[in-house]
């Protein structure tokens, strides 16, 4: 049993087969499925998907650095009205994007941190998004120097430095397909970060892992990169997904979400 804490199930690259694409989760041995938001442009689909897969997906609410633009603003606007609506189980994913486009870098300050205020307001766990930017988050999370932010540094490809602070502030790493590339460069930070701070994902449809790489990434390509990590720990991928299980189980508070019903929360109480 796995869980994937980051998947974008309801993206338009699974329109064609969205139906047999589900169908491959549960038989890979995923039973549950987290997803992170992007913006309005999508939250309805999101929202859609996790309402007729209730007892395999969580929704996170949240704006994502991209799409960070003029109307910003709007965007929040929106998501502080959804927080006010409903649990959910992270906000998500926030963050920073420096790699494409820097013009909006002040924008995407103002975001993050109001988002991190709201997660602190709503004792809520944040995702976030870090590319070309870790050490830029990393020093605005100290500055909000708050004990109840908390979270996972999403697709983490930082250095083992880098983890170890995150890790310090409290932070857990989202470990995914980068993991099992040839030059992924996370061997380092999976020897070096406890094990109890590392959770798996596969951003789907982006970064499929050895051995489908350059094909669209899917929930069910999630024991690739179990495979991977116990090779690494020099342990088995049914012991990975244990751990990691119990590291989603701790960030997210999941006992918040679980039905008896629930494949995800029926195994859980027997691990526990």
């Amino acid at each position: 049993m796995y869980i994937d804490t980051h998947t974008h199930l309801y993206s338009t690259k699974f329109a064609a087969d969205r139906k047999e694409m589900m169908a491959r989760i549960s038989a890979a041995g995923v039973e549950l499925a987290i997803m992170p938001a992007v913006d309005s442009s999508s939250h309805a689909e999101m929202l859609l998907l996790e309402k007729e897969y209730p007892a395999l997906t969580l929704a996170m609410i949240g704006l994502h650095p991209v799409s960070v633009k003029e109307n910003f603003e709007e965007e929040l606007a929106i998501i502080e009205n959804y927080l006010a609506e409903r649990r959910w189980v992270a906000i998500g994913e926030i963050g920073m994007d420096l790699y494409w486009d820097k013009s909006f870098r002040e924008q995407q300050e103002i975001a993050f941190r109001r988002q991190c205020q709201w997660a602190i307001d709503y004792d809520l766990p944040i995702c976030i998004h870090a590319r070309e930017s870790i050490d830029e988050l990393l020093a605005i999370i100290k500055d909000i120097n708050n004990p109840k932010l908390r979270g996972v540094f999403h697709c983490f490809t930082g250095s083992v430095e880098q983890a170890q602070e995150a890790i310090s502030l409290g932070f857990y790493l989202g470990i995914g397909g980068v993991a099992t590339f040839k030059n992924g460069g996370l061997e380092p930070v999976l020897k070096a970060a406890p094990q109890n701070r590392i959770l798996l994902e596969t951003d789907a449809p982006y970064l499929a892992p050895v051995p489908k790489r350059g094909k669209r990434n899917e929930t069910a390509f999630l024991p690739f990169v179990a495979e991977k990590i116990a090779e690494i720990w020099e342990t088995s991928p049914e012991a990975v997904g244990r751990q990691t299980n119990e590291n989603s189980w701790q960030l997210f508070e999941l006992d918040r979400f679980a039905q008896k019903d629930f494949p995800w929360a029926a195994k859980q109480a027997l691990i526990k």
